[in-house]
């Protein structure tokens, strides 16, 4: 038993080294995605939140004021860095329907574990070097931040991420059944954009609608996590979002497991 633990364990950090060493091969294509891009989306959401503001001619909202938002935006960019999967999803897609997938299900591991272990990887690397973007932003402008809550929320967003590959997993299970199915991804990238509050906070929504939406697994991926470092949040509902993402992983995992073996029922009949 412990043996087999070590030699899963090794296997999956050599899949988390893989992704990180493929990503810094290419140091310019990393060097935007990791610092260029969340540096501008952190910058335009920052000007809406000013616009906002002043179309609305009131030092608060929802009862919140001005600097609260910009500290909203400021992480919010940042976390839902994190909390994104398309690449590997594209990747996971482009497996399965090209037919490349041969090379990996004859190998003594699994499709899942193989791509969940490259986007931690990935993930890990960048969340240390993106992080830099918005903790001298918070502290240069002084915005809301509780610093000390920093590792708990990264710890959220990370689990959920787990969730966001599960999901991916399912998509990706759909290219045994049809041709093109990208648009999947970029429905569901839409959807994800509302539910995990990265368009805005949450609890903005009016009504019953609150408090469903912040009970649903994926705010965990913005909104609790930003959230709780802004003030917004408080732990009880973070805590609220392990459990719900706990529940949703596995009825989503269950899903998989049956999806992924109708799936490749599909594909050795088809001998695709």
């Amino acid at each position: 038993m412990k043996k087999s633990f070590a030699v899963f364990w090794k296997r999956n950090l050599a899949f988390a080294k893989l992704a990180v060493v493929s990503n810094l091969e290419y140091r310019l294509n990393y060097f935007i995605d990791v610092l260029v891009q969340p540096i501008l989306t952190t910058g335009i959401e920052i000007l809406l939140w000013f616009a906002v503001f002043k179309g609305a001619q009131s030092t608060t909202i929802a009862g919140f004021g001005r600097e609260f938002y910009l500290s909203y935006a400021l992480w919010s960019a940042f976390f839902a860095r994190i909390a994104s999967s398309w690449m590997y999803e594209f990747k996971m897609i482009e497996e399965v329907s090209s037919g490349t997938i041969n090379s990996l299900i004859v190998r003594p591991m699994g499709f899942y574990e193989y791509y969940l272990s490259q986007l931690m990887g990935y993930k890990f690397i960048t969340t240390l070097i993106s992080m830099i973007v918005p903790v001298i932003a918070a502290y240069y402008y002084d915005l809301p931040t509780h610093f000390s809550r920093i590792p708990l929320a990264i710890l959220l967003c990370f689990y959920y991420l787990i969730l966001v590959h599960t999901i991916s997993f399912l998509v990706s299970c759909a290219a045994f059944h049809f041709t093109k199915i990208t648009s999947f991804t970029v429905a569901k990238n839409l959807l994800l954009w509302i539910l995990t509050g990265e368009l805005f906070p949450l609890d903005l929504i009016p009504g019953v609608w609150r408090e469903r939406l912040i009970a649903m697994p994926f705010s965990s991926g913005v909104f609790l996590p930003v959230g709780y470092i802004t003030g917004r949040v408080e732990l009880p509902l973070v805590i609220n979002g392990f459990i719900s993402v706990t529940f949703a992983l596995i009825i989503l995992n269950l899903l998989g497991a049956w999806w992924w073996k109708k799936g490749l029922d599909s594909y050795a009949g088809t001998g695709a």
